[in-house]
């Protein structure tokens, strides 16, 4: 039996020790670093007004929309403020400094009323100056009236849905952000702009007169080379500003740096870079590209870093035209420039769903090559020593490990976990393989693949894969248990799936949650069609579009089916809450008549106020999951596969299909807040379970009965799966604990896990911390696929997080 746990060291100490681990290379990246970190992000209305300008400026009756897109983004580009700082090595911000955060109003239009609450909100606020304030309320609130993506979704979608998303059912991700979260493959290491723009001229050749598409597929290649040429543009722009800064530059040594850089943006992203260097500036211009085009739903980034750099790296130590401390020193440089770059900024249901700054672009190393051979590198292990020294919660980091890879590199990525900031993210490279062939994918594509976001599968570079938003299993139950009514609000949201009272079986009342469950997964589906269908006609992304395979060969937007693959995820969220209750039910009213269903239903509407013995029953006394218990583990598999089945293969409104993965950020606090008491003893309003994981406090067998109860799952059935383990500091103290958990890893890799993340912290801390938020604001924790800084957390799930079961032993 594993206990809760207490932290040890003194909470000061133990911060103290965490802290000592930062190391940047030299002065320089010290002060970027330093400044990156306490600089408070900051709204800027530039790109807000400079779209505005656009569309209120130019007639545009007889452009596609396509081609009006690009040229939006070729004129945000070309008259951006351009940002130089203080010894950067790597240039290109998503504002006009660092850390300066725009809006995209034809997107989502904040009020005067968000921007107010965005900069006086106690958690995540972005500053908000009043002349940005008098500008919106002046320019842009009035022209965008009635034309934002966020307008049309909630008009075109039906009552139904609109009622079960109230009601916190499920979420939608792309009512304040657009389709996005994927990935780049190799194209750009291989192909500077004008190959693609060749590439464009080729397609359009090959289309055929007689295609039905013909005139909307010309339009959106034209479109396509009007991005191309726009980021060309706006890399020259940056040349001639450190040519410049140069001529005025009287320390030679930098002088010398900013003419090498004037060099790289003259070359990069027009032709394929050349050199380590130019490898990492010409992705960060792409970077820039993607992220000022749209707000895509997070996580775009350059994928298997350490394979896309690695031949970059050792030509040129080979050469002597790089040390190892240089290229060190770029991917601190690297690092910083994915920090100054918060998350555009979130209101309303979707802030409650992701309430946090970072942009969840998440790094993958490791794993294999594409022939299937081990793909550790040297790079590999120096990425890892960049990740330990910076210590940023961004970019997002993780490693995939397989079976061909070597020991030691899964023991030198716990030797980072161990330092305690949550890095890297674990991910079993042979379950990613097997997931992205089950869906489909050539072999080559699945092992050129990883994840992104927080735990997503997807083909790297060539697939499509849009996250739509989170789906509340619990809620599905509470409305079970209700007949279709919300107890919350009295009013009946779902169907009639009989008077919970005449079920004289488990399988009958289970029946009725399936029936429950497909209904609200068809409301969310058929949305998901109309929404998806409007950023293909209103919002296409040919920028983007230019850097996904094969959306050029098909001369058609990302956003409208172009690429190789093209998969619409919705994303289970409560399954080990989920698995309790249904356990609840099962053992309690129909195994054991400890009660019948109306008992239980009348303790869960009084919130188990008058049934303190009722609530230690199903609390205390039935089993759970999380500790190798068949009996609930094998509830939590039938909850899974209902909601798989009634999700995996559907179609989307894109010509690809639908599947599901596991996770929830921060959701589960949401959802939370929107179900009532429930089966399992929780209270009303509290955490849902999140990922994969049990419920807080509810594994008490330690680790290794995690892992087998986990283990269960068929995680080759998603495109991802979460699950969170917070283990005491000293668990990690000495080479043979790294080994033990090393090896505890690999054993649940062949069990057909997916992924693991740690938490290395003492609850004493994270009290401290909560009680002393000033003392503490460099304290990083691992929330759900992402880390973020502790106080920055709301208190709710800086609460569910010191909740969680603090393992003490293996």
């Amino acid at each position: 039996m594993n206990e809760q746990a207490t932290s040890c060291a003194n909470p000061k100490e133990e911060l103290q020790e965490r802290q000592s681990g930062i190391a940047p290379v030299n002065s320089r990246i010290a002060a970027l670093r330093d400044g990156t970190v306490t600089k408070q992000p900051e709204l800027t209305p530039e790109r807000a007004v400079l779209v505005t300008e656009f569309y209120r400026d130019n007639d545009l009756s007889e452009k596609s929309n396509p081609v009006i897109r690009a040229l939006a983004l070729k004129h945000i580009l070309d008259n951006k403020r351009l940002s130089l700082q203080p010894g950067e090595l790597i240039v290109g911000d998503r504002g006009p400094e660092p850390k300066l955060v725009p809006t995209y109003p034809e997107i989502c239009t904040h009020t005067v009323e968000d921007l107010d609450i965005l900069d006086s909100r106690d958690k995540n606020p972005y500053l908000v100056d009043e002349e940005t304030k008098n500008l919106y309320e002046r320019k842009i609130i009035p022209f965008w009236k009635g034309r934002t993506m966020r307008e049309r979704v909630f008009e075109t979608t039906s009552e139904e849905w609109q009622e079960a998303y109230d009601a916190g059912v499920f979420t939608e991700f792309m009512e304040q952000r657009s389709p996005g979260h994927t990935v780049l493959g190799d194209k750009i290491y291989r192909k500077g702009f004008l190959d693609l723009m060749d590439d464009i001229e080729e397609s359009r050749k090959s289309l055929s007169t007689d295609d039905q598409n013909y005139r909307a597929k010309v339009e959106e290649l034209k479109a396509m080379r009007i991005a191309a040429e726009a980021l060309i543009d706006y890399a020259d722009r940056y040349a001639d500003k450190l040519v410049g800064r140069a001529q005025n530059e009287d320390d030679e040594a930098r002088k010398r740096e900013l003419e090498r850089m004037a060099d790289i943006c003259r070359r990069v992203p027009a032709k394929p870079p050349r050199t380590f260097w130019g490898a990492l500036q010409y992705y960060w211009f792409v970077h820039v590209g993607v992220i000022t085009e749209t707000n895509p739903w997070d996580a775009f980034n350059p994928g298997r870093l350490d394979q896309h750099l690695y031949p970059f790296y050792k030509r040129e130590l080979e050469k002597g035209t790089l040390t190892e401390k240089e290229a060190k020193e770029l991917l601190q440089a690297f690092w910083i420039k994915f920090h100054d770059q918060p998350a555009p900024p979130k209101v309303g249901v979707t802030a409650q769903e992701s309430n946090t700054y970072s942009d969840f672009a998440k790094i993958n190393v490791g794993g294999v090559t594409e022939n299937g051979e081990d793909a550790v590198n040297d790079l590999t292990y120096l990425i890892l020593d960049v990740v330990e020294s910076m210590r940023l919660i961004q970019p997002n980091f993780m490693v995939q490990i397989s079976q061909k890879n070597p020991d030691r590199y899964l023991e030198r990525a716990l030797e980072v976990v161990e330092s305690g900031f949550g890095q890297p993210a674990i991910f079993n490279a042979e379950s990613i393989i097997t997931q992205l062939l089950r869906q489909g994918k050539s072999l080559e594509d699945a092992r050129r693949g990883g994840c992104s976001g927080c735990v997503e599968t997807g083909a790297f570079g060539r697939e499509s894969y849009i996250l739509t938003g989170y789906f509340n299993m619990p809620k599905v139950l509470e409305l079970t248990l209700h007949n279709g009514v919300d107890p919350n609000t009295g009013k009946r949201i779902g169907v009639s799936t009989g008077d919970p009272s005449g079920f004289s079986t488990f399988e009958e009342f289970f029946q009725a949650y399936k029936k429950q469950l497909n209904h609200f997964l068809d409301v969310k589906i058929e949305g998901n069609k109309k929404i998806q269908k409007l950023y293909a006609e209103h919002l296409p992304s040919p920028f983007l579009s230019l850097l996904i395979d094969d959306c050029i060969d098909n001369a058609t937007d990302y956003n409208a089916g172009g690429a190789r693959y093209d998969t619409s995820y919705i994303q289970g969220v409560g399954l080990g809450t989920m698995a309790d209750a249904l356990a609840s039910i099962k053992f309690n009213v129909f195994d054991r008549g400890n009660f019948s269903l109306t008992e239980l239903i009348e303790a869960l509407d009084d919130d188990f106020t008058n049934y303190e013995n009722l609530q230690s029953q199903v609390s205390e006394r039935t089993p759970k999951y999380g500790n190798d218990m068949d009996y609930a583990d094998d509830l939590m598999q039938r909850a899974f596969e209902v909601f798989f089945e009634g999700v995996d293969g559907r179609p989307n409104g894109r010509g690809g299909t639908h599947r599901v993965n596991m996770l929830p950020t921060t959701v589960h606090i949401y959802f939370g807040e929107k179900c009532g008491a429930l089966p399992d003893g929780r209270r009303a309003e509290r955490p849902l379970s999140e990922g994969i994981s049990p419920v807080q406090g509810a594994d008490n067998r330690g680790p290794t009965a995690v892992f087998k109860s986990v283990g269960k799952l068929d995680h080759a059935k998603t495109g991802g799966t979460l699950l969170n383990q917070k283990l005491t500091p000293d668990l990690l103290d000495g080479e043979k604990e790294i080994v033990k958990l090393s090896q505890l890893i690999r054993g649940f890799f062949r069990m057909g896990g997916h992924h693991v993340q740690f938490n290395v912290v003492g609850a004493d801390l994270l009290r401290e911390a909560q009680e002393n938020p000033e003392e503490y604001r460099n304290l990083i924790v691992r929330v759900a696929g992402y880390s973020d800084y502790f106080v920055n957390l709301t208190e709710g799930l800086q609460n569910e997080i010191i909740e969680r079961t603090e393992q003490q032993s293996f």
